[in-house]
């Protein structure tokens, strides 16, 4: 197999993937793998499944020579082209999705080059990727702003995340890093990215998303500093399992800018919305002009109202108003859409809406 066909059978393998890695007509896509992968790498990255295997279950099942195969799989794994959990004695490993996947993984890598070609990627990538449901990501509202009268889901609960949490880190936004090389900085914090495991010490170490290693008190301190800076809580779109809470601006955030930039005004799964008092509402404008991140906020007649079929439930605009004249509401139960149970459903899900068969990488 020559190099280009190593690159275009990996970009075939990736759009075979419920999540998805659409062909464009300049190449782009292959540009970005040849970026990233090797040829060897991007040639034994399809032979592998989203199922956890050791070394040695690849090469039994692949018929790949067990020699440096361990070693180019934790290469690979270093290089973000994998998901792998090293439990001491033995090493298993798993291909991930261009996203949420290779490309987070590449927030150590990313330089002025990857930026530019993931910046030119991201139309035709996001037009096909946020048509398909179910969604990648939702919303967890600020949680001091969800009413008690209103019940809430495990999953609607950031506390929760983070207490079925014993490891944490923090580390750069890729969105953030990517648009501030592509000469679109953001003026929001960067290091704003939690990855989230549930047993202890997985970021000890050089673990490769790298990042910072932080304990539970500091996690929820950045969750405040987030929201104090007009950050949205993400994460994502299943019921259990989170391992990760992105907090996320309008201008830089793939998730975010498929409603403002692509039209997708249901680009992100959530389950409230914002409602304005107008007899209480002083006008000040903080909420559409500071807080709002999906522009769902506008003046109505000397006062300001929400366009509830664009506004996120995220409670942003809530915590800042002086006149407390916000409120954030559960949507109606016809309109709330229940998150696949996990990411196993969620893979299944999508692939039936996607209309691709995936079944040889399970």
């Amino acid at each position: 197999m020559d190099n280009s066909q190593a690159y275009r059978k990996l970009a075939k393998v990736l759009d075979t993937l419920p999540n998805g890695f659409p062909a464009t007509e300049t190449g782009v896509e292959i540009e970005i793998l040849k970026k990233i992968f090797t040829p060897a790498e991007a040639d034994l990255f399809c032979d592998l499944r989203l199922t956890f295997e050791t070394p040695e279950q690849v090469s039994e099942r692949t018929g790949r020579p067990i020699d440096d195969l361990a070693e180019q799989l934790e290469t690979m794994w270093r290089k973000g082209h994998l998901f792998g959990v090293d439990f001491g004695e033995v090493k298993v490993f798993k291909m991930m999705p261009w996203a949420f996947g290779i490309y987070e993984f590449q927030v150590k890598s990313m330089d002025k080059e990857l930026a530019k070609l993931c910046e030119k990627y991201y139309p035709v990538f996001g037009k096909e990727f946020f048509k398909h449901k179910p969604h990648l990501m939702q919303v967890i509202p600020i949680e001091k702003e969800i009413e008690n009268t209103q019940a809430t889901l495990p999953y609607e609960q950031v506390s929760t995340i983070i207490e079925n949490g014993q490891s944490f880190a923090v580390n750069e936004c890729i969105c953030k890093k990517e648009r501030g090389l592509t000469e679109n900085p953001c003026d929001k914090p960067l290091e704003v990215c939690m990855g989230i495991a549930p047993v202890p010490g997985v970021f000890e170490g050089d673990h490769p998303w790298g990042g910072r290693v932080i304990s539970k008190d500091k996690a929820y301190k950045i969750l405040k500093e987030a929201e104090e800076a007009g950050l949205v809580h993400l994460t994502s779109n299943v019921q259990g399992g989170q391992f990760y809470i992105c907090n996320c601006c309008g201008c830089c955030c793939g998730v975010l800018r498929s409603v403002n930039e692509l039209g997708f005004s249901e680009g992100v799964n959530s389950h409230f919305y914002a409602e304005i008092d107008k007899n209480s509402c002083s006008a000040c404008g903080i909420c559409a002009d500071e807080r709002c991140q999906v522009n769902a906020i506008e003046e109505d007649d000397g006062t300001y109202r929400i366009i509830e079929d664009k506004c996120i439930g995220c409670g942003l605009c809530i915590s800042t108003c002086q006149e407390e004249a916000i409120i954030l509401k559960r949507k109606e139960e016809n309109s709330c859409v229940i998150p696949p149970v996990d990411e196993n459903e969620w893979f299944k899900n999508r692939a039936e809406t996607r209309g691709v068969d995936y079944s040889i990488h399970e």
